[in-house]
C-alpha cells in the first residue's frame, strides 16, 4: 500500500463486500484498507462477519476508523437498515462503493433459471438497492461519490461462459451512466471500475474449482496468457482506482468507466 495523503479525511464511506473469502487482497478488503489509510471512516458491509475479520485487523493496526456491519444487500429491508445504521454511527454518507458480486459458470442452456436470477440479484440488484437508499442522503447534502465495481465481463467475453454475471455487470455499467446524468446537478458523481482478471483470493477459493477442475496453476496460466502485461494485478489495483474516483481529484468525472485489466480489453484476440 502507498503512503497515505489523507485524501478522504473525515469522509464516511460505505463499502459493501468488504470481507474476503481468504487471505490476501480481494477488492473489498483492499478498498476498505486503502480508504481508511486516506482518512475515511469506513462502514464495512458483508454478508459474512468472519470475512471482515482480517480487514478489520489490518485497519485497526494503523488506527483507522472501521465499523463492521452484516447485511444481505440483495434485500431492500437490510439495505435500508444498514444506511440508517451508518447514519447513526457517523452522521452522514459521502462515499458508496458497491463491491458485492461474483460469477456463476454457464451459458443460457446450462445455467438454471434460479441461478440466473440469483446472479442478477447479487451483481445488479444490490447496486440498485444501495443507490436507492444512499442517493437521497447524498442529494440532501448536495454531494457524494459512488463507485460501482463492475467487470470487463460486462463489455467483452473474458474467457469463460458466465452469461448471468456478464449481463449483470453490463447492467451495472449502464446503470452508472444513466443515474450519473440524473444526479449530476445534485452534486453526486457515479462511476464504474471494470477490473480484469486479477489474482484475488476468489480465484484460489472458487474459480479454480468452477473453471479449472481444481487446477489453480492451469487456471492462472490461462488467465495470464490473456493479459498483455507480464503479471496479474490484485485487489490493490482496484482499490487505487476506486480511491481516485471517490476523491475530489475526480471532481469532474462522472458517468464513465475506468478499466483495470493490464491491457486485456485492448487486445484483438
Amino acid at each position: 500500500m502507498h503512503t497515505p495523503e489523507r485524501r478522504l479525511e473525515n469522509k464516511v464511506a460505505i463499502i459493501t463486500g468488504a470481507g474476503c473469502v481468504g487471505p490476501g487482497w480481494g477488492n473489498g478488503r483492499a478498498i476498505a484498507v486503502r480508504f481508511a489509510q486516506e482518512g475515511a471512516k469506513v462502514f464495512a458491509v458483508d454478508i459474512n462477519s468472519e470475512a471482515m475479520t482480517e480487514t478489520q485487523h489490518l485497519i485497526r493496526e494503523f488506527g483507522g476508523d472501521f465499523t463492521p456491519y452484516v447485511a444481505d444487500v440483495t434485500q431492500a429491508e437490510a439495505v435500508q437498515a444498514l444506511v440508517q445504521a451508518c447514519l447513526a454511527q457517523y452522521g452522514g454518507i459521502d462515499i458508496l462503493v458497491n463491491n458485492v458480486g461474483g460469477p456463476a459458470p454457464g451459458g443460457p442452456v446450462t445455467l438454471s433459471e434460479a441461478l440466473f436470477d440469483a446472479q442478477i440479484d447479487l451483481n445488479l440488484k444490490s447496486v440498485f438497492l444501495t443507490c436507492k437508499y444512499v442517493i437521497p442522503v447524498m442529494a440532501q447534502k448536495g454531494s457524494g461519490a459512488i463507485v460501482n465495481i463492475a467487470s470487463i465481463s460486462g463489455i467483452r467475453f473474458s474467457g469463460a461462459p458466465q452469461v448471468g454475471y456478464a449481463v449483470a455487470k453490463a447492467g451495472v455499467i449502464q446503470f452508472g451512466r444513466v443515474v450519473a446524468v440524473e444526479y449530476a446537478q445534485k452534486g453526486i458523481r457515479i462511476n464504474s471500475i471494470l477490473p480484469g482478471q486479477l489474482h484475488t483470493p476468489l480465484v484460489d477459493a472458487v474459480l479454480a474449482k468452477t473453471q479449472s477442475a481444481g487446477d489453480l496453476q492451469a487456471l492462472l496460466k490461462r488467465r495470464q496468457a490473456r493479459i498483455p502485461m507480464p503479471f496479474m494485478g490484485d485487489g490493490r489495483d482496484t482499490a487505487h482506482a476506486a480511491l481516485f474516483l471517490a476523491s475530489d481529484e475526480a471532481r469532474f468525472i462522472t458517468g464513465t468507466e475506468l478499466i483495470v485489466d493490464g491491457g486485456m480489453t485492448a487486445k484483438c484476440d
